[in-house]
């Protein structure tokens, strides 16, 4: 069988070495203020044989940041700081796009600066609790809803953090429309009772996302950006009344930019929603796929044409090398879950290649 997951594609202007994808995932790793550490750009590089890194969602202003430690995309030394990332894997040979994600009302007080407030379509606070190093659990904020024209502002705001990912050395970037954060927060009913150009029917709640995407394509070409979807996600307190209608109006919006690629998951959330065919006939054929694969089914899903590339999360923690183990077929180590979220290398640079264990 032909080994579809292993050889060169391209998505837009961004040049993939394999089709092997590493998905976002939140580490709490950077400082206190968003900015990237030392021991991020280890942990990237250390996995820069992927065919792609899509980096961990990144606050454009601090308004959207969610959670302590969380890396931000605001600041010259933010820039500073993932421009070691990106060095880092670029020297490996791969490529890296950042993933905005603006958290909108998950977030809270006790880990933003003094005096900025959550926010969100509609005043709509999210149920549920977040851990806050100040002072551990706490509710979700009460958020602020964004008039019209902070509407805009905060669309400014993605596409001037795309300039910034740019000016750090990211080959593109990702909107991050899932997980109940603000893009998915004017895309649901249940989370944006709005009245404006902004609510209303499906295709008015999914302008902002559009205006989004369309304003990063605007500051680095669109070319570079791409959208994370995962259809029927209630993650964070969120629900619409047609989840598969709605992702699918936004996706064929989404088409129309000729983004460079749309990152779609399963809907585990809604299984009987197909996501990948969904955003096959949607939006088109250029396609990451994400959730639940391992490489047998990622080559299978590849040579079917369900999508263009396959991206792992889970696995890519404990497997720094994972490239290299699915192409040899060698077993995966399994991570520590205690150690996903804490500071520090522990569980984040320490685990081990294939050959050091077999060598041991």
């Amino acid at each position: 069988m032909n080994q579809t997951l292993f050889t060169p594609t391209r998505f837009g202007k961004i040049a993939l070495q394999n089709r092997v994808v590493m998905a976002p995932m939140t580490r709490n790793r950077a400082e206190v203020d968003g900015t990237p550490t030392d021991i991020m750009a280890e942990h990237y590089g250390q996995r820069g044989d992927a065919g792609l890194i899509v980096a961990e969602g990144a606050w454009p202003e601090v308004t959207g940041q969610a959670y302590c430690r969380q890396p931000g995309i605001e600041t010259a030394e933010h820039v500073r700081g993932w421009r070691k990332v990106t060095d880092a894997v670029h020297a490996r040979g791969g490529s890296i796009v950042l993933q905005i994600m603006h958290s909108g009302r998950i977030g809270s007080s006790q880990i933003k600066p003094a005096g900025v407030r959550s926010v969100s379509p509609s005043a709509i606070q999210a149920q549920g609790k977040i851990w806050t190093d100040a002072a551990g659990m706490q509710d979700f904020d009460v958020p602020h809803a964004l008039s019209a024209d902070e509407v805009r502002k905060a669309i400014a705001e993605h596409a001037a953090a795309a300039k910034r990912a740019v000016d750090a050395g990211f080959d593109g970037v990702e909107l991050h429309g899932t997980s109940g954060y603000l893009s998915l927060q004017f895309l649901h009913s249940s989370t944006n009772q709005r009245t404006d150009e902004y609510g209303g029917n499906a295709a008015r709640r999914a302008r902002f996302a559009v205006e989004c995407l369309a304003a990063m394509g605007d500051a680095i070409g669109i070319d570079r950006v791409g959208l994370r979807l995962n259809p029927g996600n209630t993650f964070n307190d969120t629900s619409d009344e047609n989840s598969e209608a709605t992702h699918a109006e936004l996706m064929r919006q989404a088409a129309k930019l000729n983004l460079a690629y749309l990152h779609v998951m399963r809907a585990l959330f809604e299984p009987s929603i197909d996501a990948f065919k969904l955003a096959r006939e949607n939006f088109g054929t250029n396609l990451i796929l994400n959730d639940g694969f391992n490489a047998e089914s990622a080559e299978a899903a590849l040579q079917a044409g369900e999508g263009q590339a396959v991206s792992f999360a889970r696995h890519f923690i404990a497997n720094p090398d994972l490239v290299q183990r699915m192409r040899l077929g060698l077993p995966l180590s399994k991570f520590d879950r205690n150690t996903l979220y804490t500071a520090g290398a522990k569980g984040y640079n320490d685990y081990a290649q294939a050959d050091e264990i077999q060598i041991a």
